[in-house]
């Protein structure tokens, strides 16, 4: 006979639901409300009438060619932070899964970025790449590369990617290292046997931690289009000539600095439907390969 747990008070598991549900509804549900209706208005100049438009809003974001330049640089920066927090997050989480002598002080700093608000990273990350008062900077000049994040947008890109895969590396860090100790050691002992560390590895390990692998793909991608904001305004600012403007930043310049509310709200809009289409593309197709 299957046990089930009985709650004897019927209100405390509602109760207990109400904290997080008003959480999600002021701070997520809320906010996209208001961005969809304010999607189909126009404002003027001085914010004094708004106009119903229809899709008015959208049909010119999806002609302009800075908002597709946006979207191209979105594509190349999502793309790259996640494949580059995610690859060294598993390799330092298999070598601090090791034998090592100090292993346990391996994973503890390993895990300190992770406390590091964005801004702050972007900082550390300014002190070291700075043409001026980086010491990296400084040096790749002094060797005779020419080094200026602030005018060269490809320098400029490579930096916030640096960083902000850094950023969410002890993230992508702590959940591989504990899909690796939750694989049984008599398996990859018996694998090892047969095949040496690398074969082990890809044939033994890695299928194993596809989980956690897929878990992790759909926080990188939500992370890159999302959380990414404070390293790129504190590092680049969007520039040099928008060459780091990604969907999420252009949202905040036509909003707030250009005060263009249904434009930067038409965006938010499509930028959510994006990130929807794209976790649900994840789970339909990825999934499939994906062995629990």
């Amino acid at each position: 006979m299957r046990r089930r747990v009985i709650f004897p008070n019927k209100v405390l598991p509602y109760l207990l639901l109400t904290p997080q549900l008003i959480i999600t509804v002021v701070f997520f549900y809320w906010p996209a409300v208001q961005a969809v209706y304010y999607s189909v208005l126009l404002q003027d100049p001085f914010g004094l009438r708004t106009t119903f438009v229809w899709l008015e809003n959208f049909q010119t974001i999806l002609t302009d060619p800075l908002y597709l330049g946006s979207v191209e640089v979105t594509i190349v920066f999502s793309t790259a932070v996640a494949a580059l927090a995610m690859g060294v997050a598993l390799l330092f989480a298999v070598m601090a899964d090791m034998k090592i002598r100090g292993k346990h002080v391996y994973r503890t700093l390993l895990m300190w970025p992770y406390a590091v608000a964005p801004a702050v990273a972007a900082s550390l990350w300014l002190f070291i790449f700075h043409p001026e008062i980086g010491f990296l900077g400084r040096w790749l000049n002094e060797i005779g590369i020419r080094w200026d994040y602030k005018l060269n947008g490809d320098q400029a890109l490579l930096l916030v990617v640096l960083a902000a895969s850094w950023k969410q590396v002890s993230y992508n860090f702590l959940f591989f290292l504990a899909g690796l100790q939750a694989i049984p050691k008599s398996v990859v002992e018996a694998a090892s046997m047969d095949a040496g560390p690398g074969r082990t590895f890809w044939s033994i390990i890695f299928p194993l931690l596809s989980p956690t692998t897929f878990f992790l793909l759909v926080v990188n991608v939500v992370y890159a289009f999302f959380d990414t904001f404070g390293v790129i305004h504190a590092i680049t600012g969007g520039g040099p000539a928008k060459a780091t403007e990604t969907l999420i930043y252009k949202v905040y310049v036509d909003g707030v600095m250009n005060l263009d509310l249904g434009g930067s709200s038409a965006q938010s809009v499509i930028l959510m439907a994006v990130v929807i289409t794209l976790t649900a593309v994840q789970f339909r197709f990825i999934e499939r390969k994906v062995h629990y």
